[in-house]
């Protein structure tokens, strides 16, 4: 099985290697783990629920995902686990209740046919706790267990829904900016026609299939690998030719 790991610790401190090592000492030898993303944006459990929507549709089924992005971490938010089942797959998202699953949650429920989500409220603590770090001390043991195929009743309580419901529709801003410069949105590209012009920043783009289609140093808008709108510059950066950044509005112009 597989455990793929969604966080805005940042690949280069210490946290997310301490994860793993919470992983690795609960889970069985064939679980697997992944690093999904480490640079969500800090803090932003709206952009990030946003971006694992988009993202988890890629990995196969019985992928746990073990999701922290947690400003509110020590407070009275809940820790949860999540059951999506939905296009063949099953699969696991463990987390605060701060919103960053529920947009997934929201869309496998709204999805047709044989489509559930069930939520579960995590009730075990271990006998030491950091007020700080739920990540390594509370989801990753759990992640590991569902991941080896274990679901204890002692351990999680199933609840009727999600404490934080986020919009589940899309999302027209910046939500991520990779390290080319390029910006994700979080526009679902089905829903924007290929002549739509798209405003941010002050400055307007229309679409191209890839980078190639337009000239060296031209902004262009595009359909990325994972279904979303993404603004990039051919053989440049976004970011930092258009001033973007997430948390930046998009328009959709006629």
């Amino acid at each position: 099985m597989m455990i793929a790991l969604f966080t805005d610790f940042g690949a280069d401190d210490i946290y997310v290697g301490q994860m793993k090592a919470a992983l690795l000492s609960h889970a069985g030898r064939d679980v697997h783990l992944v690093d999904a993303l480490h640079n969500v944006p800090d803090y932003d459990a709206r952009a990030a629920a946003h971006l694992l929507a988009a993202l988890h549709g890629a990995y196969p089924d019985g992928t746990v995902f073990l999701a922290v992005v947690d400003p509110g971490v020590g407070s009275a938010r809940e820790p949860v686990a999540v059951m999506t089942q939905g296009d063949g797959k099953t699969q696991w998202l463990v987390g605060p209740d701060n919103g960053l699953l529920s947009v997934i949650a929201a869309r496998t429920s709204r999805a047709s046919g044989t489509a559930q989500v069930r939520t579960f409220r995590i009730t075990w603590r271990p006998a030491a706790l950091s007020a700080s770090f739920h990540g390594r001390d509370l989801f990753a043991p759990v992640a590991a267990w569902l991941a080896s195929g274990e679901a204890p009743a002692d351990k999680l309580e199933e609840t009727g829904a999600l404490q934080v419901q986020l919009d589940a529709g899309d999302l027209a801003e910046i939500i991520y900016v990779d390290h080319y410069g390029n910006a994700l949105t979080g526009m679902r590209a089905a829903a924007v026609a290929d002549d739509a012009r798209l405003r941010v920043a002050q400055t307007e783009v229309t679409r191209a299939r890839v980078f190639s289609d337009v000239p060296e140093g031209q902004a262009f808008w595009y359909v990325n690998s994972i279904g979303l709108v993404e603004i990039a510059v051919n053989r440049g950066s976004a970011a930092a030719q258009l001033g973007l950044r997430p948390g930046h509005v998009v328009e959709v112009l006629a």
